[in-house]
């Protein structure tokens, strides 16, 4: 089925391809790049935007956006409008796995530079990966997750979407730190696709089936805060390690209230002014790093002060 998806898009981007030349400027004259997210719906993917739209105006850059909605069939169809467009550059934040690479090998058919951000096709990566280093992240998650709980607990994983770079990469680095804690078993895993209803649902049907689960691991925020609400609704008046990841705004507040208990702030913003000034880089024939991830921070409910710094102004 992904084969036949895959092909199936190719075909679609191929359509238009042929004969595109670099236009790529308004009728003011500006240089225009298309944006290509996931999914406005979450805070993560909007920071991104909003960062973007700033730091193009600063550069008199003109920005064209298209939200996939999660939905990687809409995304080609998105991506083959900038082609025939043709932007200069493309910003593309892929909606899925399956097939993600088939509108960059597209784009390049084009002569349309593109520049990942967070999730980066494997089989074709962009000319940049922009990212925050999730190996690196989740560890660090997964060292603090394992110290609060003493060494020892049951550990339930809410993964996101499977296959996806962040997913994949967090996966990894939150298991370095467990493979430094024996004490700590992994009892349930499951995605929830990033979304917190699902994981409320799924981080249910967990409880009822291993009822000793007292750690709950969100590959995202949104779905730490469905574990949360999950526990809530148990009603078991234990006490649960909740662990989130992204520092989008309602995680940050999460933690701030002590509805979750720790999450990797992320550098949303910082990420989509880079995206910028590596695509204009790019059009202009600069030379730029074929990967360049950042560091996420630890924020725990004891750092009510950066909480509230983070909430004002997101790094």
């Amino acid at each position: 089925m992904k084969t036949t998806m895959a092909i199936g898009m190719a075909a679609v981007l191929a359509l238009g391809v042929a004969g595109c030349g670099r236009g790529g400027s308004s009728g003011e004259g500006k240089v225009v790049i298309g944006l290509a997210v996931a999914n406005l719906q979450a805070d993560f993917f909007n920071q991104i935007k909003q960062a973007v739209e700033e730091q193009a105006k600063t550069k008199n850059v003109e920005v064209v956006v298209a939200d996939a909605r999660g939905d990687s069939a809409t995304q080609v169809n998105q991506i083959q409008d900038f082609i025939s467009r043709q932007v200069k550059a493309i910003i593309y934040i892929p909606a899925g796995a399956t097939a993600a690479g088939v509108p960059v090998k597209a784009a390049e058919r084009a002569k349309i530079p593109v520049i990942t951000v967070d999730r980066n096709p494997p089989d074709q990566p962009g000319k940049s990966f922009i990212a925050t280093d999730s190996v690196a992240a989740a560890k660090t998650l997964g060292d603090w997750t394992v110290k609060n709980v003493g060494g020892k607990g049951e550990l339930a994983i809410l993964q996101g979407q499977i296959g996806t770079t962040p997913q994949v990469d967090r996966q990894k680095g939150f298991g370095q730190a467990l493979a430094a804690a024996p004490g700590v078993k992994v009892v349930a895993q499951q995605s929830a696709d990033w979304a917190q209803d699902k994981a409320f649902a799924v981080a249910q049907d967990m409880l009822q089936a291993k009822p000793g689960i007292n750690i709950f691991w969100g590959q995202a925020d949104a779905m730490a805060l469905g574990a949360a609400q999950a526990v809530k609704s148990a009603g078991t008046g234990r006490k649960y390690t909740i662990v989130g990841f992204d520092g989008d705004v309602a995680g940050i507040k999460a933690v701030r209230a002590g509805t979750i208990d720790a999450t990797m702030v992320q550098q949303t913003r910082k990420m989509g002014r880079m995206a910028v000034d590596t695509a204009i880089n790019v059009i202009d024939g600069k030379a730029v790093p074929a990967q360049q991830l950042q560091p996420a921070f630890l924020l725990t409910k004891k750092d009510t002060a950066k909480a509230d710094e983070y909430i004002a102004t997101h790094p």
